[in-house]
């Protein structure tokens, strides 16, 4: 069976990690894309170019179908809900989180909620076999689409090897490059400002801590390049403890977690969340949500937090900077824990369902 992925998304974060993990494996023999871009991770596979953005109409009146068709391509694997609609051959969808559906009460209006079901449900519907990151998306998928348990493989997200336990010393540069206060402890945050993301009761529970003064609070991310929080760290008083780095490059986002004394996540939904692993490979320990895929995730490895109560979040951040065995015996749970959760196991486990297919 010839195998094709769209992998047009292999530069994003997240999503392009996913396709690079299973790239260059044996498992697909074409890929749509960017010809550079693909063959920098496999470069065995034939490549049909496939240029359009996602999510628009011209994805869809561009999909091409006749290339893919002559490649002799016998199924198609497109790693978002994106499918395309005048495909007609067997295909796989990967289906990583349903926070649209979850949490409508952060989308614009109730059009996008209706548009989000109906673009994801014919996905589901539409796909020969289904792909989720946890157990938790798949439940959450039966639960809305009404859709057999055995259409569903869960295979869980891989942390990337380069996420390692450093020396201090080799990532002390960063307090002076990025102006954190000399002689605190780091709390480190990364991702982005999306609602469900949970920001802003993060800031209202580190502005309450007792010992905030012997902190700081390092948000990393492309999205705090932006001046959205300032009002509200003005308010709450804390412009002097929290530090916005914007976008660092991977070696810098490595060494941040190694610098951090200590990990929050606070969201209020996740299809995975590689985070909180990411922080345990380096040797952080993690506090986090206790809901969704979180809690199936990091197991007894991180201190975890009803994420809608921010005197909640405020006593997991105390009680694991002030604990020091608590600390440790995180940060040896979480090096144990990371090992479940490496590319080997998603090469393997997808390489399973597409040989079940088939059969």
């Amino acid at each position: 069976m010839r195998i094709a992925i769209d992998a047009r998304m292999i530069q994003m974060s997240g999503i392009g990690t996913y396709i690079k993990t299973l790239m260059g494996q044996g498992i697909y023999d074409i890929a749509l894309g960017n010809e550079e871009d693909i063959h920098k991770a496999d470069g065995s596979v034939d490549v049909i170019a496939y240029a359009d953005k996602i999510y628009g109409v011209s994805e869809q009146l561009h999909f091409p179908s006749k290339e893919l068709k002559k490649s002799g391509a016998d199924m198609l694997h497109v790693p978002h809900y994106n499918v395309p609609v005048f495909y007609r051959g067997r295909l796989a969808v990967t289906i990583h989180d349903l926070t649209h559906l979850v949490l409508p009460e952060f989308l614009p209006n109730k059009f996008a909620y209706i548009y989000a079901k109906l673009i994801i449900g014919y996905a589901v519907r539409k796909a020969d076999i289904i792909f989720t990151v946890s157990e938790n998306s798949k439940r959450d998928i039966m639960k809305f689409f009404k859709v057999r348990e055995d259409k569903i493989d869960v295979v869980y997200n891989a942390v990337d090897s380069k996420f390692t336990k450093k020396e201090r010393d080799r990532v002390e540069y960063l307090v002076d490059r990025y102006g954190l206060p000399h002689g605190r402890k780091v709390i480190m945050y990364v991702g982005n400002l999306k609602p469900h993301k949970n920001l802003l009761r993060l800031l209202e529970a580190y502005a309450d801590m007792k010992d905030r003064d012997n902190t700081c609070l390092v948000l990393v991310g492309k999205a705090f390049d932006s001046e959205n929080l300032t009002p509200r760290i003005k308010e709450l008083g804390i412009e002097g403890n929290v530090i916005r780095t914007g976008i660092v490059v991977d070696d810098e986002l490595v060494d941040f977690y190694n610098l951090a004394d200590l990990f929050v996540f606070p969201s209020l939904y996740e299809g995975f969340g590689i985070p909180p692993l990411e922080a345990m490979a380096c040797g952080t320990p993690v506090v986090c949500s206790d809901n969704s895929s979180l809690p199936e995730v990091v197991g007894d490895a991180a201190y975890t937090f009803n994420p809608y109560d921010t005197e909640l979040i405020r006593e997991a951040m105390e009680k694991v900077l002030s604990d020091e065995a608590l600390a440790a015996s995180l940060i040896e749970k979480g090096y144990e824990r990371v090992k479940m959760f490496t590319p080997e196991s998603v090469i393997n486990r997808t390489k399973a369902a597409f040989e079940r297919i088939k059969g």
